[in-house]
């Protein structure tokens, strides 16, 4: 799908949607539980993967308006019929090839050709340590993935420098298993928020996680717990609200989001972000609300290492900004959904901005976009920053735009009902 876009200027009040990051844990620990109601779930492409996926593996999931109703197996997953296809989520391959370790049998995870190329082998080494049997079919730590369950605990580590996912996944796993494990993070932990996010979550399903005072990277994770995840309401994103706060702020408008209440997402960090960008920025931590308005951005330095989900957010800001901006330590962002770093590089110059990519940084000075045909990537951030990049440009189509399925299936329904003039192209 192709959609076109015109210069736009948007206002008014919205909803972010509900967290996909919160909502993928919920899920999965609800489904390691035994009966539970979440609220207000993000029904995406991805998360809907992982609803599938928990099914596979015995878990009961019925949807109502806005609730998802969970029975789920009680840290005793059932070893699958068929072969788990996670489709495009990153998410639901890490976390359900940790859960495949918990079934007294066999699993066989893959996804489409993104899937297909994202890397995993530091969390088959750690499953291998902790007793398991985990490969890659062709050898190259990437899906199809076979995993013979046996998950016993141990002293190990994982490599945190390429995702938090392989962290998370051990965290959500590692409770259920006979042993008691320590898990040490080697190298650079990158994302950290989403670990922590990680850890709310098992830390309201009841389990618990013990971590050396002043010490982050290792976890002390105690055997033969259960999870009792009863009822949980999923908070609004920030990954997804940063394309409307960013919006605003490109196009000089005033725009309010609301459902955004402080809670462990890194991508708050857009927030301030905006503020040093020049945005003017209020945000009712009560009420959750977010009110921005600008009349011209300037040039930052964006540290990626936490955020990497911002990236294209924040390089469609750098390119309407004055001055330069940096985007630094993102090597890590190169492996998500598409090399994000080259594609948001490539895109902006054909928009006529100068932009400078490095193996771990974009440089990228302002100047005056212009309307060009986009290549999407199949990258639902990819194609939402480039929307409003197209907003600023105008003149714009973007090819691959369904993927906005993946996080933010009404993205270009809500930018229109703002004023965005966003039209689909058959």
């Amino acid at each position: 799908m192709k959609v076109s876009v015109s210069t736009s200027k948007i206002s008014g009040e919205i909803f972010a949607p509900p967290s996909k990051s919160y909502t993928h844990r919920a899920i999965t620990i609800a489904a390691l539980s035994d009966k539970c109601v979440i609220h207000r779930p993000l029904m995406s492409a991805d998360t809907l993967a992982t609803v599938r996926a928990c099914e596979a593996f015995g878990a009961n999931i019925e949807r109502s308006e806005e609730e998802l109703h969970v029975t789920g197996v009680n840290g005793k997953p059932f070893v699958p019929n068929d072969v788990i296809d996670v489709a495009n989520s990153g998410t639901t391959l890490r976390f359900m090839t940790a859960i495949s370790s918990l079934t007294n049998g066999v699993t066989v995870l893959t996804g489409d050709s993104s899937i297909r190329s994202r890397p995993n082998q530091p969390l088959l080494d750690v499953l291998n340590r902790l007793g398991v049997e985990a490969y890659s079919t062709r050898g190259n730590g990437c899906a199809p993935i076979v995993v013979r369950g046996g998950l016993k605990g141990a002293i190990t580590t994982v490599d945190g420098s390429i995702s938090s996912q392989f962290i998370s996944a051990l965290l959500i796993a590692c409770p259920l298993t006979i042993r008691d494990t320590t898990l040490s993070i080697k190298g650079k932990m990158k994302s950290r928020p989403y670990v922590d996010v990680t850890l709310e979550l098992l830390e309201k399903a009841g389990a618990q996680i013990l971590t050396e005072e002043n010490n982050t990277t290792e976890f002390i994770i105690p055997a033969n717990q259960r999870y009792n995840l009863k009822e949980y309401t999923v908070p609004g994103d920030f990954s997804s609200a940063s394309y409307l706060l960013a919006a605003a702020a490109m196009t000089g408008s005033s725009v309010t989001v609301k459902n955004l209440f402080p809670s462990k997402q890194g991508d708050v960090e857009i927030i301030d972000v905006l503020e040093r960008m020049g945005a003017k920025i209020s945000w009712d931590k009560e009420e959750g609300t977010v009110h921005v308005t600008c009349s011209g951005l300037k040039c930052t330095t964006f540290d990626a290492g936490a955020t990497p989900d911002l990236v294209p957010t924040i390089a469609v800001l750098a390119a309407c900004a004055r001055g330069v901006t940096v985007i630094e330590n993102a090597e890590h962002v190169r492996y998500k959904e598409t090399d994000r770093l080259h594609a948001m590089a490539l895109e902006l110059a054909k928009m006529g901005i100068s932009v400078k990519e490095e193996p771990d940084r974009l440089t990228i000075t302002g100047g005056e976009l212009h309307g060009a045909h986009l290549h999407g990537w199949h990258d639902h951030r990819i194609v939402m920053a480039l929307t409003i990049a197209g907003m600023v440009a105008g003149d714009t189509t973007i090819d691959t735009a369904e993927a906005v399925q993946i996080s933010f299936p009404d993205f270009f329904g809500e930018m229109t009902k703002l004023g965005a003039q966003i039209k689909p192209e058959e």
